[in-house]
């Protein structure tokens, strides 16, 4: 493992640096491409020349990627959904290896999405390619056996969690803990009151956050009971008002049709999501990424997913750890409560949020245990750790 200290130093420069290189990224999802772009503006401060390009979406782009394939395009979840959307994932590896054989990268960073990576990965390793995998698989969750694979395939693993280093040491896969990357990155831009004034909310009222994900079925599967569960809190609490962050790979469009299924306001906030989500009093989120970045805000939370059923089944099988919300995860307890399934229903969102608005006790329960849980994140910065990371095998 290569250890990093708190507050790393750049690595040492080979002898007159290095020339020009290229490094492709592959992130097949909002939070994935979140923190490529992170990854890619902490390597441009490196004294060398890059050349990004890969699989990602607006924010990479903007980051200075060359976009080959819009990461929207991989946004498919469950067993059903692969099958559905075979050949186009099909036609997008297809493409990925031609680039990977005719503009060969110097190193293939691989961010998250396992799935489709780890398949990557492979056919890099074939090719005699370098390959970085940032963001780890949650192999110590479910289908441990993945990682027999992932000591084959993958030059380097570069994880977020510190418990995953002895997991993957364990199996000698070479591993270094880079701290997570949101921890440097949630951060709202403005106060509670500034932030309420310029989305139009009222000083007062409390604000209720429904984050549905970043793919066009959990956003069919797990916004119409989120505003189910919204209207219901309506009654309770007249004076509520509510926010919907846009995720990266989501538009406005794709809301329409759920959003004209209701007569309550739904603010829809772009590119300001952590301000929007700082304003909120509770929030209902999709287990994922997004409880993280609830967590670092110390906001009370519902976590919520619904996946077919026959995917369900299957990963009843497969699943190792008893919650999946890594807020809780990281906690090594329920700390927020999960709803998952036919679970995802109006009534118990309602009544969880609703307690949370009203019981001031277990109110600031959550709030001190989600502390527990952004301590145990730590303040090493991961994006500019695993630039470090990428940078020596570079140099390598």
């Amino acid at each position: 493992m290569l250890p990093f200290p708190e507050n790393p130093p750049c690595p040492p420069l080979p002898k007159g640096g290095i020339a020009s290189k290229k490094i492709m990224l592959v992130a097949g999802e909002a939070s994935g491409e979140q923190h490529g772009a992170e990854l890619v503006r902490a390597l441009k401060k490196y004294p060398a020349e890059f050349y990004f390009y890969g699989v990602g979406g607006r924010q990479m782009r903007e980051a200075g990627v060359d976009i080959l394939v819009d990461c929207a395009e991989l946004a498919v979840m469950g067993f059903g959904d692969v099958i559905k959307h075979l050949p186009q994932i099909l036609r997008v590896f297809k493409q990925l290896k031609q680039t990977l054989i005719n503009n060969r990268p110097d190193l293939l960073i691989l961010i998250d999405y396992p799935g489709f990576n780890l398949r990557l990965a492979a056919l890099a390793k074939k090719l005699g390619i370098k390959v970085l995998f940032y963001i780890s698989p949650q192999v110590w969750a479910w289908r441990q056996g993945r990682v027999k694979k992932i000591a084959k395939v993958v030059d380097h693993m570069a994880v977020i969690f510190p418990f995953e280093v002895d997991f993957y040491q364990g199996h000698h896969v070479p591993v270094t803990y880079v701290g997570h990357p949101l921890t440097h990155v949630v951060k709202p831009t403005c106060s509670v009151e500034t932030a309420k004034q310029k989305f139009a909310l009222s000083s007062h009222a409390p604000v209720i956050g429904l984050l549905p994900g970043s793919r066009q079925r959990e956003i069919q599967r797990l916004l119409p009971p989120m505003l189910q569960a919204a209207e219901k809190i309506k009654t309770q609490l007249p004076n509520a008002e509510f926010v919907l962050p846009l995720a990266s790979t989501i538009t406005q469009d794709d809301l329409t049709p759920f959003l004209a299924q209701t007569t309550l306001k739904i603010k829809l906030i772009e590119n300001q999501t952590y301000d929007a989500m700082n304003v909120c009093d509770a929030l209902i989120v999709s287990s994922g990424t997004a409880t993280l970045e609830t967590a670092l805000l110390l906001k009370p939370m519902v976590i919520v997913y619904k996946v077919p059923r026959l995917t369900a089944s299957l990963l009843k099988h497969f699943i190792k750890i008893e919650n999946i919300g890594l807020c809780n995860v990281v906690a090594g307890k329920r700390i927020v409560p999960e709803f998952l399934q036919n679970d995802v229903n109006a009534e118990k969102l309602s009544q969880a949020i609703l307690e949370m608005l009203e019981n001031g006790v277990h109110r600031d329960s959550i709030i001190n245990e989600l502390k527990i849980v952004r301590d145990k994140l730590g303040t090493l910065d991961g994006s500019e750790n695993v630039a470090k990371l990428a940078y020596t095998m570079l140099s390598i």
